[in-house]
């Protein structure tokens, strides 16, 4: 195993994510809740940090492409997506786990995309 100089961030939607999912025109989610929803969530890797304070402050200056990437992984038409895309509707629509450790158990070379290019 490596050490990844990285910390990670896991997004686990709530309970506005789950409602706007619910209301998309032609939604079948009739089984989707929310514990099914936050089972299986984005994992975002950021710098590293001393106190756990520093990785909030970089998840503030990059939530609106996170809020976007959530959106867009159900639903890529933006005249669909909620009105409000603020800070503060972030942090309504997404719990957040933060962890400093990140460890590689692959011996092989991580290697970079875009993400709008997946």
């Amino acid at each position: 195993m490596y050490f990844v100089d990285r910390a990670v961030a896991v997004i686990k939607p709530k309970q506005p994510f789950l409602d706007w999912l619910n209301q998309l025109p032609d939604a079948d989610m009739v089984d989707l809740t929310l514990d099914s929803l936050r089972s299986d969530c984005t994992a975002i890797l950021l710098p590293e940090f001393v106190e756990p304070e520093e990785a909030i402050s970089h998840l503030d200056e990059i939530y609106e492409q996170l809020f976007k990437m959530e959106l867009a992984s159900w639903d890529e038409d933006e005249a669909l997506w909620p009105a409000d895309l603020s800070l503060k509707a972030f942090w309504e629509w997404f719990d957040v786990e933060i962890h400093s450790t990140v460890m590689d158990s692959v011996d092989a070379d991580i290697h970079n995309m875009p993400a709008n290019d997946l």
